[in-house]
């Protein structure tokens, strides 16, 4: 049997792809939309990709399945369970509980492993050449290694009223069948560690199912379905504004993306003449870099893992953006942006300088300035984190206004203060301070170190 685990840190989400070598045939779960990966891998291995899977309707990227099967002439096998709402709306195999695919000398059998979405499918591999006992099971947003997926985006991400203690409910009954499975199987889930599919996600890509049921906090509750219930759906952090669009795109028709888009460099007449045409700024680059020259209205979202989340919180799927950005990152760049669907890039920058257009710098203080600024009237300190950080501890009298929801709540800040923000270490202030630059905030300070200095310099907190 082949087996590769693909990964994408900027998502923290896992794909797979398997293959019976005697037969040259492979199967692709959960592919990520630059579907390259999967064809180097194949043609690398001497496959061919027959088959591709999901394990359900994915909220947190724009799954490549589609393209894949427009390049190899693969099958798509996809769930057919949860009822009339959660149903492919395109072409495709569907999958009920207790169905099974070969692939060669593999089979994968279908188990509905609701809770996570309804329509939310597992697939327990049996590698038969080797044995008749099922070795795997791809979880998808089922089980993780160490926790278990979040029941509630539906509700906070699509506005689907009453769902997530149904979920959690289908969760619950999901985990004791799952609990019933071969303590050697071994668990390969769809995400890792900073993904916002569940709240405590582990760092390494796979497990077992024995191992699940020692440590995994779902299986602690085997008798107790309200206390169950409960700790699933207390402290969840919030999930990004693009998982809505994410659950459309991924459920209907729509154009495909066959090859990685290359972008142009603009000129600066061309730069120019969008910007003053109204085109968003995207600036990739660090934010000390940043910090010492920006262009008026930019936001500063930094090329790292965070990137597509952030860009995902903060545009919209009809708006043309430009990025500053090096030439040689465009490419990553690209690829991070196109896995959630942000394909509406005009082109991109690599200076600032040189457009002639006067730059704007930031106000970054140090821990000595900000703490003068405590508990005075005329001054608003702004917490940009996430709820479950803020509660768990922050400095007194610091108001809470989360990063991802900002450009909607900016009521929520004075423009008769003088108003100082800061996160956890810095990046998500800097495209706090940015966002608020651009909408007129001029009287804003940048506490850069944040909730990381203040703690490393005996700051107290409260709750």
């Amino acid at each position: 049997m082949f087996f590769q685990h693909v990964y994408d840190k900027s998502l923290a989400q896992a794909s797979y792809i398997i293959g019976c070598q005697a037969k040259g045939e492979a199967m692709v779960i959960d592919a990520q939309r630059d579907v390259d990966i999967y064809l180097n891998i194949a043609a690398q291995n001497n496959l061919k990709i027959t088959h591709i899977a999901e394990t359900h309707i994915h909220a947190d990227f724009l799954a490549g399945s589609r393209e894949l099967a427009a390049l190899t002439g693969a099958q798509l096998y996809l769930s057919d369970e949860g009822g009339t709402d959660w149903q492919y709306e395109f072409e495709h195999v569907g999958l009920k509980h207790g169905d099974v695919i070969n692939v060669g000398n593999l089979t994968l059998e279908v188990l509905h492993t609701p809770g996570h979405t309804p329509e939310s499918i597992s697939f327990l591999l049996t590698d038969h050449p080797a044995t008749s006992e099922p070795v795997m099971i791809f979880t998808g947003d089922f089980v993780f290694v160490g926790d278990i997926g979040r029941p509630d985006l539906l509700e906070k991400a699509a506005g689907l009223a009453g769902t997530q203690e149904k979920g959690a409910k289908q969760m619950y009954q999901s985990i004791q069948h799952f609990a019933t499975l071969a303590p050697f199987i071994q668990v390969w889930p769809g995400h890792g560690a900073g993904s916002a599919c569940g709240k405590a996600l582990g760092a390494v890509p796979s497990s077992t199912v024995g191992y699940e049921k020692i440590r995994n906090w779902a299986f602690q509750y085997q008798n107790d379905e309200p206390g169950f219930m409960d700790y699933l759906l207390e402290g969840q952090p919030e999930p990004p504004k693009y998982f809505a669009m994410m659950k459309h795109l991924n459920k209907v028709e729509r154009p495909l993306l066959v090859e990685v888009p290359k972008h142009s460099q603009l000129s600066t007449d061309a730069f120019k003449k969008a910007y003053t045409d109204g085109l968003k700024v995207i600036d990739t680059r660090n934010k000390v870099d940043f910090a010492k020259g920006f262009i008026p209205g930019s936001i500063n979202i930094q090329h790292n893992n965070s990137l597509a989340t952030w860009a995902g919180w903060i545009l919209n799927y009809q708006e043309q953006f430009i990025l500053v950005a090096d030439a040689s990152e465009m490419e990553e760049i690209t690829r991070k942006l196109m896995r959630i669907g942000l394909d509406n890039i005009y082109g991109f920058i690599n200076n600032v300088d040189g457009l002639d257009i006067e730059l704007q710098t930031a106000d970054v203080i140090d821990l000595a300035t900000f703490k003068t600024f405590l508990g005075k009237d005329d001054v608003q300190i702004v917490d940009v984190r996430g709820k479950t950080e803020y509660e768990a501890g922050h400095i007194e009298g610091a108001e809470h206004v989360f990063l991802g929801t900002l450009q909607d709540n900016l009521d929520k800040i004075s423009k008769d203060k003088q108003v100082v923000i800061h996160c956890q270490s810095g990046d998500r202030a800097a495209i706090a301070y940015s966002i608020l630059r651009r909408n007129g905030f001029d009287e804003v300070k940048n506490f850069s170190g944040g909730m990381k200095e203040w703690l490393a310099n005996g700051g107290e907190t409260v709750n």
